[in-house]
């Protein structure tokens, strides 16, 4: 599903919904699972616990000249089922999207993900001429959600 200010893509997967959210919940498994290719490591981070806090990721990409860090904002977190957060240029505050994981439990082996890539918040005129949103494309997005799979069932 998508509009014009944010993707959603879902797949069932089979493991159970606790080793989905271990891969999800730990940022150091983040670019084994990233379908743009955008990430490239991990420069801080501990596993998600909460929200409020920030993990910091190393990333490269033409829209951003190369090389660049994120500091990702933990916005939303309920074990098990959900993990969001927000993305901003590192040092930065964040300027309004989020990428939201929510899952559902199908049964002890199986778990609905749906990932959503929400730019809905961003305000700033500039921003959204300089990033061509959706920056991810859907394709990409299910590209993240196969990965998720191979590594929620290793």
């Amino acid at each position: 599903m998508s509009d014009s200010t944010k993707v959603t893509v879902e797949r069932t997967i089979e493991a159970p919904v606790d080793a989905v959210f271990d891969v999800l919940s730990n940022p150091e498994r983040h670019q084994s699972l990233d379908g743009s290719g955008f990430i490239r490591g991990v420069d801080h981070a501990d596993r998600i616990q909460k929200v409020g806090e920030v993990f910091t990721m190393n990333m490269q990409g033409d829209h951003m000249g190369g090389e660049y860090q994120t500091d990702n904002h933990v916005s939303g977190y309920a074990k098990d089922k959900l993990l969001a957060w927000k993305t901003a240029p590192a040092g930065t505050e964040p300027p309004g999207w989020e990428w939201l994981w929510e899952l559902e439990s199908q049964g002890p082996n199986e778990t609905l993900v749906r990932h959503t890539y929400d730019w809905s918040k961003v305000t700033d005129k500039k921003l959204l001429e300089k990033v061509k949103f959706p920056l991810v494309t859907p394709d990409q997005l299910d590209t993240t959600l196969s990965r998720l799979a191979a590594e929620a069932t290793t």
